[in-house]
């Protein structure tokens, strides 16, 4: 039975005549990821670092998601072989995997999600619904063509290594944090200053050397539409829970304020 699925990111990019734009869902939740997927948005990511996901919650968000025309990239928490073989056993066509700062890691993260004897995923098809459960004609055959494996810099070191990571075989894309990237740097929680937006640019300069398409985060507008004119070709631009935290802080802010001292009784 042929599979009837959206793009994976590495096709989309490959599609797209313009950068990307996304949204992170950082709440676990299905509804939320479905939210998230119907704004319009060319791609969502589900995280599984940073928020309370396990592989259940991972699995929801994916099956919420998948009724939209959007590309869901799926965050795993580390460069673990076992749960990167579990999220694509899930059937996530696209991880990202963060903290990659050498080629060495990048290799490990393309070989788990491969099977041998280019890799070392473990063959679980029969039992996954990456496969449809064995209805997927072909699959362990061609399991390299459904998947698209994205990489995460985050370190100064990282940056120095952007091209020999990008140009790892396997690895279709880098994704650059510069929150860690700030931290590495000791300009912790100041992602927009100078420096470290020069280093965001040396790493775009280093993997678009390699010849893969290049990716950032930045929920700062200006600093969005600068490194789309730079170069990156796909870009998170914000967060379901914080434009929850600060929509509900405006209508908080709105609605208190305009209450005063409490002298106002009717509305």
């Amino acid at each position: 039975m042929p599979l009837r699925l959206t793009p994976h990111l590495r096709e989309q990019l490959a599609a797209a005549p313009r950068p990307l734009f996304g949204g992170w869902v950082c709440s676990s939740s299905p509804v939320m990821a479905e939210i998230m997927a119907g704004s319009g948005l060319d791609w969502v990511l589900i995280d599984m670092e940073h928020a309370p996901s396990g592989l259940e919650s991972t699995l929801a968000q994916l099956y919420a998601v998948s009724a939209y025309p959007v590309t869901p990239v799926v965050r795993v928490p580390a460069a673990d072989p076992v749960v990167i073989k579990q999220v694509l056993d899930l059937g996530a066509r696209t991880i990202l995997v963060p903290m990659v700062s050498t080629p060495d890691q990048a290799r490990t993260v393309a070989e788990s999600a491969q099977y041998p004897p280019a890799g070392c995923r473990g063959v679980g098809s029969a039992l996954a619904r990456s496969a449809r459960w064995n209805r997927a004609e072909g699959y362990l055959g061609d399991a390299a063509d459904h998947v698209s494996v994205f990489v995460q810099i985050e370190t100064a070191e990282g940056v120095k290594n952007a091209e020999a990571i990008a140009a790892t075989p396997g690895i279709d894309g880098v994704f650059v944090g510069p929150s860690d990237l700030a931290a590495s740097m000791g300009l912790l929680g100041q992602q927009t200053h100078p420096d470290v937006m020069a280093a965001v640019h040396r790493a775009f300069e280093g993997v678009a050397a390699a010849r893969k398409p290049v990716g950032v985060n930045a929920f700062d507008p200006q600093a969005a539409r600068d490194y789309a004119d730079a170069g990156a070709r796909f870009v998170l631009v914000g967060a379901d829970v914080a434009l929850v935290a600060r929509a509900s802080e405006a209508l908080a802010a709105t609605f208190i304020r305009d209450a005063g001292d409490g002298t106002r009784a009717s509305y």
